[in-house]
């Protein structure tokens, strides 16, 4: 029997922060006879060594393991994301990636739920679980688009619930579901998910799927996709951004972000500059009482004891004004 054949389909399951309890959790619940492949991401840093396949395989009755660049999707087996690649899917094998990065990431949920809507549709599925902010929540649109079922997390039950939750307000999910019940709900989907037929590939989608299986530095594709400016910087390489649909956005090198995403961004942005400012204005006041202490004249000494002094109350007004300005703004990972 052919891999294709014995393919029920494919689970792209994602998660960000709180993910590995809520990974660990839904791999536990997996039957031992599953007929999915299950392709799990976590976001990662780029140079950090990942363990979370081992912690994965100690949990679950079937083999999981990193994910390898070529290997065949096959039923009952854990493709884990490592860092610094984005695990995508195509021709039924695994495909690791350094595609541009998605709201800051590499592996990002987005793409992979992408990958999956292109390759498999119908037969694709998107579990989203705990994490902040809102990857994966495009990604599971895409799932559905194509036919495919979509669930999250009870937002209740996660540890951090931004994520399902803004999933849910953004209506592309049809099952909620506890972690450890997953793999019930999974052994229980229809042969054909929630809808009976793939819909027509999408040409945006499709374009974005290629970006992510594109070389590092490969920015033809994304040149010639997004041409509409949005009036935005991208955080990652302080380029142009420009409109790849609604609230989402892509500039000339790749890289991707949500209106969500870019917030967050932003905030961190501006708590770095805050930073720097900050400790500039602290250095001038100190600088400044240490030049007076050394003055060879009575007016020499005043100007800088002068300076020294105006340095306390522009400082109280910068961290006024802009922990003012950072209230409210979304939380980094």
């Amino acid at each position: 029997m052919t891999i294709e054949r014995a393919l029920r389909g494919v689970v792209a399951m994602g998660a960000s922060a709180g993910g590995v309890e809520a990974l660990s959790r839904a791999a536990a619940g997996l039957p031992a006879d599953l007929p999915f492949a299950v392709l799990m991401a976590l976001h990662l840093p780029a140079q950090a060594p990942s363990v979370l396949a081992a912690i994965v395989d100690r949990r679950t009755p079937l083999r999981a393991e990193a994910a390898q660049d070529g290997m065949p999707v096959e039923p009952g087996r854990i493709y884990v994301a490592v860092p610094g690649r984005h695990l995508l899917t195509r021709d039924h094998r695994i495909v690791l990636s350094e595609g541009p990065t998605e709201n800051g990431y590499r592996p990002a949920l987005n793409a992979l739920f992408r990958s999956v809507a292109v390759a498999f549709g119908p037969q694709g599925v998107g579990v989203l679980l705990s994490g902040v902010l809102d990857d994966g929540v495009l990604g599971l649109a895409a799932i559905r688009s194509r036919g495919g079922t979509t669930i999250c997390q009870d937002p209740d039950e996660a540890i951090f619930s931004a994520m399902p939750r803004n999933a849910l307000r953004a209506g592309v999910v049809d099952r909620i579901a506890r972690a450890a019940d997953i793999g019930a709900l999974l052994a229980n989907l229809p042969l054909t998910g929630v809808r009976t037929a793939s819909s027509p590939l999408d040409p945006a989608l499709e374009s974005e799927n290629r970006i992510a299986m594109s070389d590092r530095f490969d920015v033809d594709t994304a040149n010639e996709t997004f041409v509409q400016p949005a009036g935005f910087t991208c955080p990652d390489c302080n380029g142009p951004l420009q409109i790849a649909s609604p609230d989402h956005f892509r500039c000339r090198v790749g890289h991707a972000w949500t209106a969500e995403a870019l917030l967050g961004a932003q905030s961190r942005e501006m708590e770095r500059a805050l930073s720097v400012a900050v400790r500039s204005l602290v250095e001038r006041g100190r600088l400044a009482r240490h030049l007076a202490d050394k003055a060879a004249s009575p007016a020499v000494k005043q100007r800088y004891i002068d300076v020294a002094g105006a340095t306390d109350p522009a400082l109280a007004v910068l961290r006024d004004r802009l922990s003012s300005a950072l209230e409210g703004m979304p939380p980094g990972e």
